[in-house]
């Protein structure tokens, strides 16, 4: 999927961008929002996308400061955003002064594969899609606005002047 350092830095990028406009999105009344019970909160959910960056990340060798996952979710939305805003500006950071191209091909023992760090990346970009959707869903239920990160979402067609569309 990626070729390059530069090829995974434009993508995330912009998927990082969405991710931070999700959890700015987020009230601290919405954190305890659950699809059913015993499943992931909205919280647990945008506290798992800030604490994964770290977590896998540092499998590799590769080590910044970030988001404990060991810590429980925050209290405050705030403190969920600044802690993904932090951590991926450390990552990226961390990536840009060690890692070049040739890194992609190394190879490192994750959750029992072995995984290129190109595949590592490409896992860490869909882990935090995957959630982000799920994340999506709550906040509907939650009664938030959701941000259009791929096109508009409902609310962006109305400020549109513009019928959303069903199909």
């Amino acid at each position: 999927m990626f070729r390059s350092m530069d090829d995974f830095y434009e993508v995330w990028r912009d998927e990082a961008k969405g991710t931070q406009q999700v959890l700015e999105s987020l009230t601290d009344e919405s954190l305890h929002q659950e699809f059913t019970e015993g499943y992931r909160s909205l919280g647990r959910l945008g506290w798992h996308l800030a604490t994964t960056l770290e977590e896998m990340v540092s499998l590799t060798g590769l080590q910044f400061s970030g988001a404990d996952f060991s810590k429980p979710v925050p209290d405050t939305a705030e403190e969920i955003a600044e802690a993904y805003r932090f951590t991926n500006q450390s990552m990226i950071t961390a990536m840009k002064e060690n890692w070049t191209d040739e890194t992609l091909d190394e190879e490192h023992d994750l959750y029992g594969e072995t995984w290129t760090v190109a595949t590592l990346l490409k896992v860490l970009l869909l882990h935090q899609v995957h959630h982000r959707a799920q994340m999506t869903v709550l906040m509907r239920q939650a009664g938030l606005k959701v941000p259009g990160l791929y096109g508009p979402a409902k609310e962006e067609w109305a400020a549109m002047g513009a019928e959303p569309p069903i199909v």
